[in-house]
């Protein structure tokens, strides 16, 4: 028999948010938004995040409109926020905002690209 995942108190939630600056926590659920620096990078932006998270199996709730995204996270099945939802938060959060380092091979885009969102 399954064991159901563990779920985090409000209290928890706001401890382990301070690893993730930009991430809160809403009407009980992890959100994040992400903005970008127009249509054809937010269409980008929705399908990193739609592969990580099927790779992961875990599947947010995502708003999209032409220059901005919101992410949403939460453990369906265990009715609250859980482990799953820190780690695909991590993993997007490590992904869509990756940048080559200074004096790297890769330059990086000059474009604004994606960048974080107003949290609220």
């Amino acid at each position: 028999m399954a064991t159901k995942e563990r779920v985090y108190s409000e209290a928890e939630i706001a401890e382990k948010l301070a690893e993730l600056p930009g991430w809160f926590l809403q009407d009980g659920w992890l959100r994040r938004h992400f903005r970008t620096d127009g249509w054809h990078t937010t269409l980008m932006l929705v399908n990193t995040v739609g592969y990580l998270a099927e790779a992961a199996y875990h599947h947010p709730d995502l708003s999209v409109t032409w220059g901005k995204i919101t992410v949403k996270l939460q453990t369906h099945s265990a009715g609250g926020i859980t482990d799953k939802d820190f780690a695909l938060a991590r993993k997007i959060e490590d992904v869509v905002l990756w940048r080559p380092a200074e004096g790297d091979a890769l330059t990086g885009t000059p474009n604004k690209w994606v960048r974080s969102g107003d949290p609220r």
